[in-house]
């Protein structure tokens, strides 16, 4: 019979977390730490200083997925390893990836849904980064053609994302924010015959506007840029930012036309991670031809063992996000994408009608027409606190809601935004809705003279 022995000295497996050596004092922030732990402390231990993360769920100024199935956790879990870079590894993942972009393709009505081009990104901003370098490219190629200059490029655009700023810094391109006029909330048509040039590599219109949810008119800019190059022959392109109602007008908005059934929009990007209900980490650019990508921006590299073309600013990156993506595709289909939006829609819609009976806002999105949002101001009225005041009081009570100045030329304007996703059911925004009561009853019985509140809450 085997004989055992055992170590009586050793009393590790049996010591509490909180009473080893590396619970008794802070972690290491600037160094390496000398030895090591074992890795059920360590998990406690920085499983701990998450703890003080606001709860996701109940942050109502983020974009981004917080709420996904067991099942997408797993596949993420199964896909841990996989490098969706490469594809000579990894075929199926990469086949996966190519479903995605021509069902992609198919939602938003590329005339050859099958044989157009697009890609996975790490986000929607990297998605937007690669249309925009798609048009500079084009729109060099035309002009070295015609002999003309190509050292002032422009794009034009309405209120946009930070990415776009980041984009035309990085890549230098001249961006020409139109600012908002009047009541302005985004692009208008009659906008772009003022800053539009024989310089302009396209122009960017965007499926539900970062500070309202509200959608630009992109049916109307298509046909005025067609009258430009009428009237002036100016053909300028245009890229649909859809971040987020790239995965909402197809499935609850199908009469709005915006999408490739538009000849003038040739390139769109979308978000994975927001209303595409994937998990953080993967963003989609489709073209609407073949020829709308440039040859020159496809790199044939020699890597992992293959040769592959790649279209990216990044290289490797899991590939879990993109099968998640996929997940949803076959879990939900068409039919269950639509009820998910438009449950959220009449939320958002609900919670509208609710926030302006209470008297002391002025709705300017009512959820209506556009993303599954609200988003509004205080009335002309001194109401003795700010929405910067608002929002810090409901955070008390882990709510995270954002709170911020309009873009150029309506800054004086301060709106609060209230994004509905995917896990916000109805009662989650009834409870919300009784803490902001609270908040507004304290406050108006505690007046702020002088809030040194401020937003917090950044575009970036």
């Amino acid at each position: 019979m085997p004989i055992h022995h055992i170590n009586l000295n050793d009393k590790s497996s049996m010591r509490d977390i909180y009473a080893t050596d590396a619970s008794q004092k802070s972690l290491p922030k600037y160094q390496l730490p000398e030895g090591r732990m074992k890795s059920r402390t360590a998990y406690a231990l920085v499983r701990d200083e998450l703890l003080l993360d606001g709860n996701a769920r109940q942050n109502l100024a983020t974009f981004c997925t917080t709420w996904v199935e067991d099942e997408v956790k797993q596949l993420m879990t199964d896909a841990v390893d996989k490098n969706m870079i490469d594809k000579d590894e990894y075929p199926q993942t990469a086949e996966i990836e190519s479903r995605c972009v021509h069902i992609l393709a198919d939602l938003w009505h590329a005339e050859r849904s099958r044989q157009t081009v697009g890609c996975s990104t790490t986000g929607s901003s990297e998605a937007a980064m690669l249309g925009g370098l798609a048009f500079k490219w084009a729109w060099r190629k035309r002009r070295e053609a015609a002999g003309k200059d190509t050292s002032k490029p422009n794009i034009v655009t309405g209120p946009v994302q930070i990415c776009w700023k980041k984009f035309a810094r990085y890549f230098d391109v001249e961006i020409r924010e139109v600012p908002l006029e009047g009541d302005a909330l985004g692009l208008k048509p009659e906008d772009l015959r003022q800053y539009c040039d024989e310089n302009t590599i396209g122009v960017v219109a965007t499926l539900g506007v970062t500070f309202t949810g509200i959608y630009e008119p992109i049916e109307a800019l298509a046909d005025e840029l067609d009258a430009m190059q009428r009237d002036l022959g100016l053909d300028i392109p245009i890229h649909v930012d859809a971040a987020s109602g790239g995965f909402i007008a197809p499935f609850i908005q199908r009469d709005l036309v915006w999408d490739f059934q538009l000849e003038r929009v040739k390139s769109i990007n979308t978000s994975g991670h927001k209303y595409g209900l994937a998990p953080l980490g993967v963003g989609w650019v489709i073209w609407a031809s073949q020829e709308d990508l440039p040859e020159e921006l496809i790199f044939y590299v020699d890597y992992l063992g293959g040769n592959m073309p790649t279209f990216a600013l990044n290289f490797s990156r899991p590939g879990g996000e993109i099968i998640a993506q996929y997940y949803n595709f076959l879990r939900l289909g068409y039919e269950g994408y639509t009820a998910v939006q438009q449950a959220c829609s009449d939320t958002a819609q609900w919670l509208g009608k609710q926030l302006a009976e209470l008297g002391c806002f002025e709705m300017v999105y009512d959820g209506y027409g556009g993303l599954p949002a609200v988003a509004y101001k205080l009335t002309d009225k001194n109401h003795g606190f700010t929405l910067y005041d608002l929002s810090e009081r409901v955070r008390m009570g882990g709510w995270q809601i954002a709170s911020y100045p309009l873009p150029m030329n309506r800054q004086g304007t301060i709106v609060q935004r209230i994004l509905i996703r995917h896990g916000v059911s109805r009662d989650l925004a009834q409870l919300l809705l009784d803490d902001m009561k609270r908040a507004i009853d304290h406050l108006t019985q505690n007046p702020i003279p002088h809030s040194t509140a401020k937003p917090g809450f950044h575009h970036g």
